[in-house]
């Protein structure tokens, strides 16, 4: 069924959902503080802020799981509402089919009733060849597609999904919405978190939390307005230039709020910023002129331990024992602190920290990474981008030693990727690599022993959680500490897997200050990452697509031969349904809607078809365009186009 189709449906009878000043605590924690929130029917209504904001918590009342101290609370029950926790729901052990399955009779549908729903919705999610799939054996994004098809299987009226969309690729998110925004169209209520905030423009309202406390809601449109100050651009400066405390990055530039308004000589106001430069600067101001909640600090409610959770801290545990266990040696001298830092050594290769030539990887019958070459040089970014599946998190494991090339060779500093030279590296891998079941400060102690080194230098907000056992501190705190337990004993090349995903749009500025930083004093960086925003910060990018390598090089290098179109309509909806039905590969950046490889011509039909009003031009393509197009036709013209 289309998102057209959808919206053909008899329209519900939703009673009325919402939260009225509401507030909740964990202990001497305030995770929630005088919320309030209106869920209509037949509508997106996105919740964003970063980690331990209150995101999970809220939606967790909504969904009768957590009971607030004060305030009242609307909704509806078990068998109206859909849910789909951050850890997407899906179990790991179970196939897709026996997932469905499970999770159908969970919610006492019968069998009959199982079969004629479940092809549609596997079909729509791109899922029906992957029936026979074991849970764990799927990509993120397609994870979190069968988690969102187990969350409407029995058609709720409310459907609620915490950050459907984070760690997933930019292919895989326009799916994700386009399954999201037909449920709406269909009259069902959905409430969403999420921390893309291109995602939080298209929704029709908005409500942003920082620390549990509500700093704007409304539309996006609205929200934007109503941030007082200008928004201006920075002058262009080197990696060198500090970040002033009232700016952050936006991909290769800076910018920047003041809110008395006048921006200085040299910064260009920007006459319309988007969700997230407003949200940034509201945090900002918020922050600027604290008023602490009582506990002083927030978190998020302890995770539920169904087995999708159970999987997910089994994953972050055993990766944290491969990785201590990997690098255990006896105590060698002390590591110079960051924040004085030695120059680098050079290994026998010069200035060539991490090579991988030829490295090939096969599980089964599938070949994750095939033919792999590419090296990080001292003082340079390389981003490694792609699709989930692509094979990003794989060669790095390849390429560090924590598992073996079936054909090629890897390299550390020069030698083999063993126990020694990966004393020399920082490592935060997707699972973070954390005990989860041990305090802040023993994991501290931990990374102290291994490397033999100083303590880790840890944040305020690390240093107010040091006595906590892990799992209770947040996601957000949790990722802190990675970054700091990676960058305690000055190592020579960090590798970054995915270090920014889902952290809030300020925070991820500032790791990338850090990250800068780094390459500035000779270290080398490997990052992969799903914000390709991000990706221009990088020095190279290297672009994966199903396992090969299809080319190195610049942002214009990677997109050479690409096209691209952008609409823009007051009917921005309809005319996302009707490209996507024409079968046009489409991407969403806020609500303009952008389509890759296609003409002009066959654009402007497909919206005609429907009589849709829109602007349709052509534009410079990004890297969300070519990743689109390979992911439709590996093998394509723009597949030899990347790899030219």
């Amino acid at each position: 069924m289309s998102a057209t189709g959808a919206a053909q449906r008899t329209t519900r009878r939703v009673p009325a959902i919402a939260v009225e000043g509401i507030s909740v605590g964990f202990g001497d924690v305030r995770a929630l503080d005088d919320v309030s929130l209106e869920v209509p029917a037949g509508r997106v209504t996105a919740v964003v802020g970063g980690d331990g904001a209150g995101k999970s918590t809220l939606l967790r009342v909504f969904a009768n799981r957590i009971r607030p101290s004060t305030g009242r609370v609307r909704t509806l029950g078990a068998d109206r509402l859909g849910y789909q926790p951050a850890t997407s729901g899906v179990w790991g052990n179970l196939t897709v089919s026996e997932n469905v399955d499970f999770v159908g009779r969970s919610y006492g549908m019968a069998s009959r009733a199982i079969r004629e729903r479940a092809p549609e919705l596997l079909e729509r999610a791109g899922l029906a060849e992957a029936r026979m799939k074991l849970g764990r054996d799927l990509s993120g994004g397609m994870r979190q597609k069968l988690g969102f098809v187990l969350a409407i299987l029995h058609d709720p009226d409310l459907v609620i999904l915490d950050e459907p969309s984070t760690g997933v690729d930019p292919v895989s998110r326009v799916e994700l919405w386009r399954l999201v925004s037909g449920i709406a169209a269909g009259g069902a209520a959905v409430l969403m978190s999420t921390s893309y905030l291109d995602e939080a423009q298209r929704a029709g309202a908005v409500l942003a939390l920082d620390q549990g406390r509500v700093i704007a809601s409304g539309s996006a449109d609205e929200i934007i307005a109503g941030v007082p100050g200008v928004i201006a651009v920075l002058p262009t400066d080197g990696d060198g230039v500090e970040t002033p405390a009232n700016a952050w990055r936006r991909g290769v530039r800076r910018h920047a709020w003041y809110p008395e308004g006048g921006a200085p000589a040299g910064a260009s106001p920007i006459g319309r910023p988007d969700l997230e430069d407003a949200l940034i600067a509201l945090t900002l101001r918020r922050r600027s002129t604290p008023a602490a909640p009582e506990g002083g600090g927030t978190a998020e409610a302890a995770p539920t331990h169904d087995e999708s959770h159970t999987g997910a801290h089994v994953e972050s545990r055993t990766e944290a024992h491969a990785h201590a266990h990997a690098r255990h040696r006896a105590p060698g001298p002390a590591a110079t602190p960051i924040s004085e830092p030695s120059e680098p050594e050079r290994g026998p290769g010069g200035n060539v920290l991490a090579d991988a030539e030829g490295a090939t990887r096969t599980y089964g019958s599938t070949r994750a990474v095939d033919d792999m070459s590419l090296a990080v040089d001292a003082g340079e970014i390389v981003g490694l981008i792609g699709a989930n599946g692509a094979g990003k998190t794989t060669f790095l494991r390849m390429l560090i030693g924590l598992e073996r090339p079936d054909a090629g060779t890897t390299a550390l500093f020069g030698g083999p990727p063993d126990s020694e030279a990966r004393r020399r590296m920082g490592y935060v891998p997707q699972g973070l690599g954390l005990f989860r079941t041990i305090e802040v400060e023993q994991n501290v102690e931990f990374t102290e022993r291994v490397y033999g080194g100083p303590p880790a230098e840890l944040p305020r907000a690390l240093e107010e959680v040091r006595r906590s056992i892990v799992a209770a501190i947040g996601l957000g705190r949790q990722r802190q500490l990675a970054f700091a337990l990676a960058l305690s004993h000055g190592p020579e090349l960090l590798v970054l897997d995915e270090p920014t995903s889902g952290v809030d749009p300020l925070a991820r500025a500032r790791l990338w200050d850090v990250i800068h930083e780094q390459a500035a004093r000779g270290r080398g960086v490997i990052v992969t990452t799903h914000y390709l925003q991000e990706a221009e910060q990088c020095s190279r990018l290297a672009l994966m697509s199903r396992g090969r390598l299809l080319g190195v090089g610049s942002v214009g290098d990677l997109t050479a031969g690409t096209t691209a179109v952008l609409v823009r309509s007051e009917q921005w909806e309809a005319a996302f349904a009707a490209l996507g039905d024409a079968g046009l590969p489409t991407m969403l950046t806020g609500r303009d809607i952008r389509v890759a490889g296609v003409p002009s011509d066959d654009v402007r039909a497909a919206l005609a078809a429907r009589r849709i009003e829109a602007a349709v031009d052509a534009v410079a393509p990004t890297l969300e365009e070519t990743m689109v197009l390979l992911d439709r036709a590996p093998g394509s013209a723009a597949e030899s186009a990347v790899a030219s």
